[in-house]
């Protein structure tokens, strides 16, 4: 009797116990935590932006209570994927400002796309993005002869899909001053029979890309809430935005201080005065809940697509042609000295065997062996065999973009040949040296989509399932390893794994609901995944 009167009192202490009030119970779900044990739970709550608690639908229910619960009906819940190198605001001002020539399959249909362009909008220069002459039937370069036709009046530039090629018209040509004579560091104008024939490689964009009109502060919020937009319905959550100027900075900062902007941003800093003198020289991070201001982005070389790569030997298939070192040694040592004298890291794209070795000797100069600045390598595309176990000795972090892998598959080897090919987009390899590996799209060089990254880690396929089995398939990360590479080791590489990439107590409920099993799917499922809502902060951004 004594025994069942203490079991109705203990049943009524429990009863009577308060339950905590907080924000949002999402429950009934397959949560993919991403902690150190990838353990998947059924629900979590959340109180002022951050989630407080996470297990069992029942546990949640028992000790929490919420008048917002959503019911996720048995579907699949992940970290908010966070883009680990990517051009938020170069998307943002294409959206306002340039024709969209991603996919084209020739130069006419180019032409067409700019002449409707060119009708629906009008404007001082018609400006375009995203041409790649590997997916035309002839794959050379194209020239400026019917550009001068169609526009003989109107400066024309058209952006190569990976930013390091431009292509103009005469009138551009002359706006630019630019010569069979025009030299520049870590660029080229091409010539033919001792003319430019329009297109520009790296540092000779800076010629035309000097004159293109800015874009107004009202276009520029317009394009990033946009682009924000576009985000959130992809599932990205945060972003590293790879070279920014200080008032595009202070615009993002303007924005999410307003509450327009929720985008998490990791902002790296073009290498300019303005920059170092307002954020590196005070020493230490510009920090908010959104914001993050903590390393220079600087180049060491072009893109393997218009062979401005820097090799260690000339291109394959094109003979006396090494590429470009786009700045002097004394550039990247300075950069690397006022980095490291103000605690700020430094992130260097580098996309073939020369420009790695580069900046990976120069690093090394500077850390000396083992450390915490963590300091990244952009691409980390083609690395020579003696040179992978430097990101390990330096503890220099190699930041991937897997799309780029299944984007140059049917090139690539004509560029390197079968013997470097093998060091080239080896995944597995990197991830090895440190043990994690930060993941990202490079938008708007790829598609924004970051579930096209977690396919084409895994699988090395394109979206035909060419080629069979995967190309180099050894090199392709596990499934547990990509999604890391897409939320905590991506909130790693920039010092913020302690507030966002995991689904745990503490950190930011930045979450994304998808209808697939990702660990579990397909190939042509992850493909066909829908996004079914995005959240920030405990806040639906994005519904489907």
């Amino acid at each position: 009797m004594r025994l069942f009167k203490a079991l109705i009192v203990l049943f009524v202490m429990v009863s009577c116990t308060p339950k905590e009030k907080v924000d949002l119970i999402v429950s009934g779900g397959s949560v993919y935590t991403v902690d150190d044990k990838f353990s998947v739970a059924e629900s979590f709550a959340v109180n002022k932006g951050k989630i407080v608690a996470v297990g069992s639908s029942q546990e949640i229910r028992d000790k929490y209570e919420s008048d917002n619960i959503v019911d996720a009906k048995g579907q699949f819940i992940y970290p908010g994927f966070n883009d680990a190198h990517c051009h938020f605001n170069g998307y943002a001002v294409n959206l306002m400002q340039y024709a969209d020539l991603r996919g084209t399959k020739s130069p006419e249909e180019i032409y067409e796309l700019l002449k409707e362009h060119h009708d629906k909008f009008g404007g001082e220069w018609i400006l375009g993005r995203s041409w790649d002459q590997n997916d035309w039937e002839d794959t050379r370069f194209p020239d400026k002869s019917k550009l001068d036709e169609l526009f003989p009046d109107t400066p024309v530039y058209l952006i190569r899909v990976d930013g390091h090629a431009g292509w103009c018209n005469s009138k551009a040509l002359e706006l630019a001053e630019i010569d069979a004579d025009t030299k520049v560091q870590g660029g080229e104008v091409l010539l033919k029979n001792g003319k430019p024939t329009g297109v520009l490689i790296d540092n000779a964009m800076g010629f035309i890309s000097k004159l293109i009109p800015e874009i107004t502060p009202e276009q520029q919020t317009k394009g990033l809430l946009e682009a924000q937009k576009n985000c959130f319905a992809a599932g990205l959550t945060s972003v590293t935005d790879c070279g920014l100027d200080k008032t595009t900075i202070l615009l993002m900062d303007e924005m999410q201080e307003a509450g327009n902007l929720k985008m998490r941003v990791n902002a790296m800093l073009n290498p300019t005065q303005e920059n170092f003198d307002y954020f590196v020289k005070k020493g230490e991070a510009y920090k908010t809940d959104r914001l993050l201001v903590n390393t220079i982005k600087i180049y060491a070389d072009g893109a393997l697509g218009s062979r401005g790569a820097l090799l260690m030997a000339d291109y394959s298939d094109d003979e006396g042609n090494s590429g470009l070192q786009i700045e002097t040694q004394d550039y990247y040592d300075m950069i690397c000295q006022l980095a490291y004298d103000n605690n700020f890291a430094v992130a260097t794209h580098a996309i073939g065997d020369g420009g790695n070795r580069l900046m990976l000797n120069t690093y090394g100069k500077f850390l000396k062996g083992k450390n915490d600045r963590r300091w990244r390598i952009e691409h980390s595309q083609i690395i020579n065999p003696d040179d992978f176990k430097k990101f390990a000795e330096f503890s220099i972090i190699p930041s991937i973009q897997p799309t780029h892998c299944t984007s140059d598959m049917p090139w690539a080897e004509d560029r390197l040949g079968p013997e470097r090919i093998k060091g080239a987009y080896a995944y597995q390899t990197l991830l090895q040296q440190l043990g994690w590996v930060p993941a990202g799209t490079d938008f708007p060089v790829e598609n924004i989509y970051p579930l096209y990254t977690f396919y084409s880690a895994i699988f090395r396929i394109d979206h035909k399932g060419w080629p069979e089995g995967g190309w180099h398939k050894d090199e392709g990360l596990t499934r547990e390893q990509t999604l890391r590479a897409m939320t905590s080791w991506a909130a790693k590489s920039s010092f913020e794994e302690d507030e966002k990439g995991v689904l745990s107590p503490g950190m930011w409920a930045d979450f994304v609901v998808l209808d697939t099993d990702l660990m579990k799917a397909e190939p042509k499922e992850v493909l066909n995944t829908k996004i079914i809502s995005t959240w920030s902060a405990g806040e639906k951004v994005f519904e489907l």
